[in-house]
């Protein structure tokens, strides 16, 4: 049986739900979604359609846009953004189950309607229609539909096509994609085709899908090993991962990080005091999940003004833990090692590599009783700690180290996925 998938976008998510929140019309708006308190450097996370119209980049900073346009600048409220989301997954569930639905992203979502066209009597293109007109009659969000009948060709329907619709729903199968798309201009519309991949086929005369098509693959080979395999199959709108393939796939190995762009240039001082602190933060996410790892990772990029590369390490231990007063210094340690002390220091991520559970970690000879006996105290303070954090919140209890000017712990604590709650 042909499957049928439908892929739903929520136009300008971010600016549309600050506009739905002041009762007005996203495509008749100029606002961005940006914290100004940042300085005019920062990034806008959003801006409405009627902006990107004028040419200006959804992404650009603050004072990249023309002073003579006027608009609304409204500071990211990531857990109004949530809720919203929560709303409208309520919709896609009057729809389609969920074993059917992959959310992509907070603001795009995959369905497999296969099954469920013959049960509302509907085309896919009618289903696809009812749900984002629910939508926007529920909550005031615009959307986007891309149907087609794989993911790849789901995904691309939606990224191009929609785009010239009049009803904002764009179709395909591998037929009509050849037939409007194998020609199509630039290769970086397409999904998984970034610039640095369009350049390098472009300098060998390779300009649109048709001509993926009909490369030599050896060469495709040759320029991208592996992927090359999916690119010569999404050149002819071939697909063959499911709904139901990424819902069974379970990682080899699991990881667990934290990062963060600091709000100015750090002093190498000042950045040894932040990866105690993102440290310490990770250990009790980890003691939360009730995880442990004896591989640990560090990435520091320094300043935007140096020409400087990021650096980064790793450290590993002789057995499996999540403790802070073994990790903290390790990090440390590993910090001084790497990190060079004339540069400021602008962003940092470290990760906990190949996490298990906290009951399958093995002991080594080499452990001693007094070595266990610390841990296993430094545990019972850590879950303490995290009781006290779930019932008061984050800030009710802190560390001498966070209160330092330069500490960055208290404010993102009030903030998700790194902007303002």
């Amino acid at each position: 049986m042909e499957r049928k998938y439908i892929c739903i976008d929520l136009k300008s998510f971010y600016a549309s739900v600050e506009c739905a929140e002041r009762g007005l019309d996203a495509m008749k708006t100029n606002l961005i979604v940006a914290d100004l308190s940042r300085s005019e450097k920062t990034i806008c996370l959003a801006i409405t359609p009627p902006m990107k119209a004028m040419g200006i980049s959804s992404r650009c900073r603050v004072f990249e846009i023309p002073k003579n346009i006027e608009y609304i600048a409204a500071p990211p409220r990531m857990q109004l953004y949530i809720n919203y989301a929560a709303e409208i997954y309520r919709i896609y569930l009057k729809y389609i189950s969920k074993d059917d639905i992959h959310v992509y992203s907070i603001d795009e979502a995959f369905m497999d309607v296969t099954e469920y066209l013959s049960l509302y009597k509907m085309t896919a293109r009618e289903l696809g229609k009812a749900i984002i007109s629910e939508i926007y009659e529920k909550l005031h969000i615009r959307a986007t539909c891309g149907i087609g009948t794989n993911l790849y060709l789901t995904k691309i329907a939606l990224d191009i096509s929609a785009k010239h619709s009049p009803d904002f729903i764009g179709e395909l199968d591998e037929e009509t994609y050849k037939k409007t798309l194998w020609n199509h201009r630039p290769l970086k519309d397409f999904w998984k085709i970034g610039s640095k991949t369009e350049k390098k086929l472009n300098s060998y005369g390779i300009y649109t899908m048709k001509d993926i098509a009909n490369a030599d693959e050896d060469l495709l080979y040759k320029l991208f090993g592996i992927d090359a395999e999916l690119l010569i199959d999404h050149s002819k709108g071939i697909e063959t991962v499911t709904i139901q393939d990424i819902k069974m796939y379970k990682p080899s190995t699991n990881s667990l990080s934290n990062g963060q762009v600091l709000p100015r240039d750090y002093s190498f001082k000042e950045g040894e005091l932040i990866i105690k602190e993102m440290m310490d933060l990770l250990c009790l996410e980890m003691v939360q999940k009730n995880v442990v790892s004896k591989s640990y990772s560090l990435y520091v990029g320094y300043s935007n003004y140096i020409p400087e590369e990021p650096v980064h390490g790793s450290f590993s231990l002789l057995n499996e833990t999540n403790a802070d007063v073994v990790l903290i210094p390790k990090m440390v340690e590993l910090y001084n090692r790497i990190v060079d002390e004339a540069y400021p220091v602008r962003r940092i991520n470290i990760s906990a590599n190949s996490i298990i559970a906290d009951g399958y970690k093995q002991l080594s000879i080499f452990d001693t009783n007094e070595a266990r006996m610390l841990e296993e105290k430094n545990h019972k303070i850590q879950e303490a700690v995290l009781k006290v954090k779930e019932k008061y919140g984050k800030n009710s209890i802190l560390k001498g180290m966070n209160l330092h000017e330069e500490a960055t712990t208290i404010e993102r604590n009030n903030q998700i996925g790194g902007h303002k709650a």
